[in-house]
């Protein structure tokens, strides 16, 4: 009879209760029979009722920015010879080199190369990196990806877009997976529909949650909230997230203290836990995904869109052409422009926000993990 079969999911960044890497990946891979499954990354508190085959190894303890993350690699060449795993699945690059050296001094050995972000063209557009250092780091994280590729049992997608920017996931390569991040439910409780905002005399509850950057439009958000109250006073921003930006957060903080009362932060130095935020998103009117236009956000579609549409959470989104289809597909939410230079005022908006109702046949299906979970067993039935 063959061994039972071992998964290991790893990032070094991703915390251990990431919503992709354990809360989808794990948690699905989990209800393969006689299977153990394993996630090793960044430390976090272990979300509660875990599968009794779903454990979870830290493998950073300090920030992104310390020299522990050296330590992490050595923490996870020892976790793949004591675990020895069946299939690994790598969830960032950074673990790549090492995967590829395990795969090469042992026979039988598979990993899987998942692909969250652009990473190459983030490092290019983002301004993260110092502009010297921008293009000598793209390529020697897309040289890296494309000789884990040839290597790799199989690529996967997280967006749909990535199978015409990536060199590696184009012909003659082998067609990659495109499994995207969609909405996994934590418990059965359906949302209720179709939905209607409260009267203008009643608070009105928005939310911004995920990444807290500017390139998500966090300052739009906050400017948003200010025309709201204009016509609708008891509106109320909650930004609930991690900030990953040090030098953004005492802005923000000044922001929050000066705004009477309309904007809270639930986060910003602290990681939130995913079930509090998806808590917030239920307790929510109206959910804003200010992003300001970039090339790495582009045709990409925000994880919290599926959120959003999958908790039937009436959604304002800019003029993208790709989230705009998603939403008018549910009539799930309004088109607004955050860029532009003068907001209108705020009555004609209100109004039509308080006509329309949002979700008369419920959230869209397509929102939720089910179907990319089926694929992801497809995928490993496919690597026995």
């Amino acid at each position: 009879m063959p061994p039972s079969p071992i998964i290991l999911l790893a990032s070094v960044l991703k915390p251990l209760n990431d919503t992709r890497m354990l809360g989808k990946f794990g948690r699905t891979l989990a209800e393969r029979p006689h299977t153990q499954v394993h996630v090793a990354g960044r430390f976090a508190p272990a979300p509660a009722q875990l599968p009794a085959n779903l454990h979870t190894h830290p493998l950073l303890h300090g920030t992104r920015l310390s020299m522990a993350r050296v330590a992490a690699q050595w923490r996870y060449w020892t976790l793949l010879h004591r675990l020895r795993p069946t299939t690994v699945v790598v969830h960032a690059p950074e673990l790549l080199p090492l995967t590829v050296l395990w795969q090469l001094l042992g026979a039988g050995r598979r990993f899987v190369y998942d692909v969250r972000e652009n990473y190459a063209l983030n490092i290019q557009t983002q301004a993260v990196y110092p502009d010297w250092a921008k293009g000598l780091l793209a390529g020697l994280v897309r040289r890296l990806e494309t000789l884990a590729a040839r290597r790799a049992a199989a690529v996967l997608l997280a967006e749909r877009s990535y199978a015409a920017e990536l060199p590696f996931a184009q012909a003659p390569a082998p067609e990659p997976f495109i499994i995207e991040n969609k909405y996994q439910p934590y418990d059965a409780v359906p949302p209720v529909w179709p939905r209607r905002l409260p009267p203008v005399t009643e608070p009105l509850r928005v939310v911004y949650s995920g990444t807290i950057s500017e390139l998500n439009g966090v300052w739009e958000a906050i400017r948003f909230i200010k025309l709201l109250q204009t016509a609708w006073p008891l509106a109320q921003l909650t930004i609930i997230g991690f900030c990953q930006q040090p030098g953004l957060l005492p802005l923000l903080e000044v922001a929050i203290r000066t705004s009477a009362g309309a904007v809270r932060l639930v986060g910003g130095a602290a990681l939130v836990p995913h079930e509090q935020v998806v808590a917030e998103i239920r307790q929510s009117h109206l959910g804003l995904l200010p992003y300001r236009p970039h090339t790495s956000t582009a045709r990409c579609i925000p994880t919290k869109l599926f959120e959003y549409l999958a908790n039937a959470l009436p959604v304002i989104v800019p003029p993208n052409p790709l989230w705009v289809s998603q939403v008018e597909a549910a009539q799930a939410g309004l088109v607004f422009d955050f860029q532009q230079e003068t907001y209108p005022e705020a009555q004609a908006l209100i109004a039509q926000l308080q006509t329309t109702i949002f979700y008369p046949l419920g959230p869209p299906t397509e929102a939720f993990w089910t179907t990319e979970a089926g694929k992801l067993h497809q995928l490993m039935d496919s690597i026995r």
